[in-house]
């Protein structure tokens, strides 16, 4: 499984609702979505800033677009997902590279 950077913003509406739910709950109820997509969440935390909350997590690329679409279109949170790539597949891809020519 890929390791992926979900990132989230909650609208107004959205954040006073979770904090009436308890963001304890919250994260409950996030890891129960994302586990019933067959995703793990590693760990989660709330910021503050441009983003609220800030997830690792495990799974499918299909499974991290099904949540990204889920969360996405509810309207409430402005969410990205970003793969996450170890050294060792850097450094795999790194090797593979061949050698490109720009137009000229």
């Amino acid at each position: 499984m890929a390791k992926f950077l979900l990132v989230g913003s909650y609208g107004p509406e959205a954040l006073a609702a979770a904090a009436n739910q308890g963001f304890e709950g919250r994260v409950k109820y996030i890891e129960e979505l994302a586990e019933s997509l067959g995703m793990t969440i590693e760990t989660a935390y709330f910021a503050y800033g441009d983003d609220d909350i800030v997830l690792i997590g495990d799974g499918t690329s299909e499974a991290a677009l099904a949540f990204s679409l889920a969360v996405n279109s509810s309207g409430a949170v402005a969410a990205t997902i970003t793969p996450l790539i170890t050294a060792a597949e850097m450094d795999a891809a790194a090797a593979k590279v061949p050698n490109y020519q720009p137009p000229q």
